[in-house]
């Protein structure tokens, strides 16, 4: 926990000293869209069905010590078969195994057949939905994630498909509010995102048909936009290589232009975003959060705003803001060191020198000075 915070002089008497002064202290990252369970492997799909849930979660717990070791202190975990990151985050939290704080969904709730439906609980109509949420309330979810339209990984499957209807989800939030849980939505087309938003959900991940009266609506709901520039932009770039398999490639493309201006028109309307990457997805890694964060400066977004949507908005986003996401006297010790200072040059985020989580320190590449 964080004790103190002032000048050097008023400086209450401490054992260790570490000098921080030619670079930049500011809060652990959070990263609001990851799936820990997932490596970037060139078929997500095809590596869930693979994989047993050892060895998923061995998957998991190797990109947790990733994740934390790039300054990433918490994460929310949008989807994972047998609930494997949900007991990864009980075991980071008992210090069984190193990694962020993990705020997971378990796994997400789809329709029969809908995307994702490999990591997933299938559900159609209010009682079903209704059921399966109770079930990962069960289970230990910090959230609800739940499919409102279509995916780039699951075949047969177009991404701008309408899935979970409006008051399927309408249930879904309900029953996630009453249990004092937030509400993640997997939304590409404009209509399950419309869907989505009146809703009541609390994000709207990906959002990539979002439009000016889609704004309007998020904004007077206060819902929250995690962008996942990543999640289409890293599918695009390896697809000449051969190794995703072409119908993911065609997807992504279909969505790459649509992804960029929908970010930058939503950036120009004041929509509340946080820094989510979709790690684990095809070639996108769990230490990339920090080009995730370029990149939405590079589009529109001012260094100072993409600093709070990976930090301050990431915790409101994730439910935490109480705890993590600024430094404040009585919120946890999650801190990191930079070389130079990022509000001036975004790129200051790749020198990261100091990793601390909670208090205890996970990397240190500064000296001490006794």
């Amino acid at each position: 926990m964080i004790g103190w915070i002032g000048p050097d002089a008023e400086a209450p008497p401490v054992d260790i000293v570490i000098d921080a002064a030619a670079g930049t202290i500011m809060p652990g990252l959070i990263n609001s869209h990851v799936h820990l369970a997932n490596d970037g492997a060139a078929d997500l799909g095809a590596q869930v069905r693979s994989d047993s849930t050892a060895t998923a979660a061995y998957r998991a717990a190797a990109n947790a010590l990733i994740t934390l070791n790039a300054g990433i202190t918490t994460v929310k975990d949008c989807g994972a078969a047998d609930n494997v990151v949900i007991d990864l985050g009980r075991a980071i939290d008992t210090g069984i195994v190193p990694g962020p704080r993990v705020v997971a969904a378990g796994r997400v709730i789809t329709m029969t057949g809908g995307h994702c439906y490999f990591m997933g609980v299938e559900a159609d109509g209010v009682d079903a939905v209704r059921t399966a949420v109770r079930g990962q309330l069960k289970e230990g979810a910090s959230f609800i994630k739940a499919m409102a339209t279509g995916g780039v990984l699951t075949s047969e499957v177009k991404p701008t498909q309408t899935a979970l209807l409006r008051e399927e989800l309408a249930v879904i939030v309900q029953e996630a509010h009453n249990a004092g849980r937030r509400v993640s939505t997997h939304a590409i087309g404009r209509e399950g995102i419309e869907n989505a938003i009146l809703a009541g959900v609390d994000t709207i991940e990906h959002g990539f048909h979002l439009d000016a009266a889609l704004f309007d609506l998020a904004l007077d709901r206060g819902t929250y936009l995690v962008p996942t520039l990543a999640a289409i932009g890293n599918i695009v770039a390896e697809g000449a290589n051969g190794t995703i398999p072409s119908w993911i490639v065609d997807k992504a493309r279909a969505e790459e232009d649509r992804s960029i201006s929908m970010f930058r028109a939503a950036v120009e309307a004041g929509v509340n975003i946080a820094a989510g990457t979709d790690a684990g997805t095809p070639f996108n890694p769990h230490d990339g959060l920090v080009d995730e964060i370029i990149a939405m400066v590079r589009i529109g977004l001012t260094p100072a705003r993409a600093l709070l949507s990976a930090t301050r908005d990431g915790a409101v986003n994730a439910g935490l803001h109480a705890t993590t996401g600024t430094l404040e006297v009585g919120k946890a010790a999650d801190l990191i060191i930079v070389d130079g200072d990022p509000l001036e040059d975004i790129t200051a985020l790749r020198a990261i020198r100091f990793v601390a989580k909670a208090g205890t320190v996970y990397r240190n590449d500064l000296a001490l000075q006794a």
